[in-house]
């Protein structure tokens, strides 16, 4: 278990049931989360979800306004294990390449990156046009893990929680944290 807590950036992309679960996993482990939901990312949680932002808020050890730029996470004198952001739409993947941090996940991304802690960036675009491509090869480049939440169909999910876990245990083995229950490959 880390020592320090994750941060979880939950933005306007479609997806947000992947920070949504992201959330409960960590919960469940006993690691702190710090939260930021964006404008979008709400008006998306009552889109695809039944699940209200104060719900989502409460399974976040802490949780912050969007534009709250005098926040804990705001700094890199606040020590984390990393950032996760689940899911991360394409207007944000620009703004964090570009340095530009106008809102709370966008400077919480901006200073994970500074201080070389793992950020995982869950891109929910499609299709990805070449400024998508070439945001996320900077972003790669400056040390963020580009993580699309694609399902993997070689462990036969039989449901879509079933995808949508094993997407939340490849997010969770990039801080190297068990995801006990989850299946994994072991070979044909």
């Amino acid at each position: 278990m880390p020592s320090h807590p994750i941060i979880v950036g939950i933005t306007g992309a479609t997806g947000v049931i992947y920070g949504v679960r992201l959330l409960q996993r960590l919960r469940d482990s006993g690691v702190e989360t710090h939260l930021v939901i964006s404008r979008w990312g709400s008006r998306t949680l009552a889109h695809e979800t039944s699940h209200s932002r104060e719900e989502v808020e409460a399974l976040a050890s802490v949780s912050y306004a969007p534009g709250d730029m005098g926040a804990a996470i705001s700094s890199g004198s606040f020590r984390t294990a990393g950032m996760a952001i689940a899911p991360c739409s394409a207007k944000s993947l620009a703004a964090i390449a570009h340095g530009y941090g106008d809102g709370l996940i966008h400077r919480a991304a901006d200073v994970t990156l500074k201080e070389r802690r793992p950020l995982v960036v869950l891109l929910r675009e499609t299709p990805l046009s070449v400024i998508h491509l070439e945001n996320a090869l900077k972003l790669a480049r400056a040390g963020a893990v580009i993580l699309p939440p694609l399902p993997a169909f070689y462990l036969a999910p039989a449901t879509l929680d079933d995808a949508i876990d094993h997407t939340v245990t490849r997010v969770l083995d990039q801080f190297g944290l068990d995801a006990p229950g989850s299946p994994r490959w072991t070979g044909a």
